[in-house]
């Protein structure tokens, strides 16, 4: 009597975005409109131990932001997710292995710049879940005079680091850009910021 059949959530995917690891699925085919979700991960250094995410249990939603509780950076691990209704439940579904560490994705930091009469003070900040301020992120800079293809670079700096730049010698309209970088397995980078262009050393 009553035998209703959930159906599981498909396309669950564990997904490196923005310095975020996140879970995400679709409903499965004829979900009720009010169906929920459940999420827990295994971590490889503690295997067939499934870890309840409290922030994402009984949530309406269809993605579920692991980063923060992840007990280790360094090692790969799985996800899983079933669909809840009344008091219905849906078989779990596993996602694929990932790891912070070597599979993070960055995205481009934001310049602040603060113009001075001989100097630009450069910082960048990083849209950074809390958990991984202290993993060593850098970014590396550019500047270019507006319409011009040739770049200077400033190498490596951390994360906290200002870039100062003596203005003296520059005038007219020049251009920075940044790009994150992270040094895992190999060296890996964001894509570079919206260039922000200020004009320099203008007379009158």
């Amino acid at each position: 009597p009553g035998h209703v059949q959930l159906l599981p959530p498909q396309n669950v995917t564990l997904l490196s975005k923005d310095f975020a690891m996140i879970l995400t699925w679709a409903p499965g085919e004829g979900s009720p409109p009010d169906v929920t979700y459940t999420v827990r991960y295994e971590s490889q250094d503690r295997l067939e131990k499934w870890i309840k995410v409290p922030h994402c249990k009984n949530i309406p939603r269809t993605f579920c932001n692991l980063t923060c509780a992840l007990s280790n950076f360094y090692v790969k691990v799985q996800a899983r997710v079933k669909a809840v209704w009344g008091r219905f439940q849906s078989p779990w579904v596993k996602s694929q292995l990932k790891d912070y560490y070597s599979d993070v994705e960055l995205a481009p930091p934001v310049l602040n710049l603060d113009v001075k009469e001989n100097f630009i003070h450069v910082s960048a900040s990083f849209p950074l879940p809390t958990c991984v301020e202290n993993l060593t992120w850098k970014y590396e800079l550019n500047l270019w005079e507006a319409g011009s293809e040739d770049k200077k670079k400033y190498g490596d700096h951390f994360r906290k680091d200002t870039v100062t730049i003596n203005t003296t010698a520059l005038r007219g309209r020049y251009c920075f850009s940044a790009r994150a970088l992270y040094e895992s397995i190999d060296l890996k980078h964001s894509e570079f910021s919206q260039p922000v262009c200020v004009l320099l050393n203008h007379k009158g």
